[in-house]
């Protein structure tokens, strides 16, 4: 049976609609998996937490290569369908909450302490309208993983992985290139689901890396000073930095030419190692 029959059957069986509210939309491409699982590199030394595995698409491919899969999912309606769908496998954790709210890092310890394991990964298929605030945490929580490989939507893995100071780059780009290498793995049309989303997608995967490629004296002032240096991202970063009172401009424009930074620079335009050094600077 292939993904669309397999996916029909499922929802008339267990009379599923997808949730609008929670942005379901069901994967029916097979390929999609596929490139996916070979891309993340999953064996049997690692766990693999799946994040909204719904109908449980994925969750068969990682099952048969992971050491162990714990699944997070929100939908209460989701859990007995996993539960049944996979009770004969013996590597499968699930467990009913927001990721939002979950502690990734406490789970992670456990169960690669529990299972000898050596690696963890995030795999998913993730919902559209949680997909920043989700990978923002992964990060900047520094959970203990070595890659996130995401399906999200094409307009915003435009900005994950672009290079900082190219054409898409936005405040979530800095942060991404800070925490980790991305790189676009394929591009998913929208006839890939059930039902049809109104975009196109894309996955992506993020390998975690050992070390930031800049050094910053304080992360925390580095990622505000470039979060508001985005607020108003039609004015030079001058002007935005203005505005928003981190300094009068004739304090500004002294910082900027002692850092040979343009003066009339627009704030994506920047490198990561120019607003290193503005951060730097500014709250040494």
């Amino acid at each position: 049976m292939d993904l669309y029959n397999e996916t029909k059957f499922l929802m008339n069986k267990y009379n599923i609609q997808a949730n609008k509210s929670l942005g379901q939309n069901f994967l029916i491409d097979e390929n999609v998996i596929t490139t996916a699982i070979e891309k993340s590199n999953i064996n049997k030394d690692d766990l693999v937490i799946e994040i909204g595995p719904g109908l449980g698409t994925l969750t068969k491919y990682l099952l048969e290569s992971a050491g162990r899969v714990v699944c997070v999912e929100l939908d209460k309606r989701m859990i007995n369908i996993l539960e049944e769908r996979f009770f004969l496998y013996k590597n499968l954790d699930i467990i009913n909450a927001d990721i939002l709210k979950t502690d990734l890092n406490k789970i992670i310890k456990d169960v690669k302490e529990q299972y000898n394991l050596k690696n963890a990964k995030i795999v998913a298929n993730l919902p559209y309208y949680i997909t920043t605030p989700i990978i923002m945490q992964l990060l900047e929580n520094k959970i203990d993983i070595e890659s996130i490989t995401v399906m999200i939507q094409k307009e915003v893995a435009d900005r994950l992985a672009e290079i900082p100071g190219g054409k898409n780059t936005g405040a979530i780009t800095y942060t991404v290139y800070y925490y980790g290498e991305a790189e676009k793995l394929l591009e998913v049309p929208n006839t890939s689901f059930i039902p049809e989303p109104s975009v196109t997608s894309e996955v992506i995967k993020i390998n975690i890396r050992k070390e930031p490629p800049v050094k910053v004296n304080n992360e925390k002032d580095f990622f505000k000073l470039i979060k508001i240096a985005f607020l108003q991202r039609r004015k030079t970063l001058l002007n935005s930095l203005t505005n928003n009172g981190v300094a009068t401009k004739e304090v500004l424009l002294e910082i900027l030419k002692s850092l040979k930074i343009d003066e009339k620079i627009r704030s994506e335009k920047l490198t990561i190692e120019q607003f290193a050094n503005l951060s730097n600077y500014l709250y040494k």
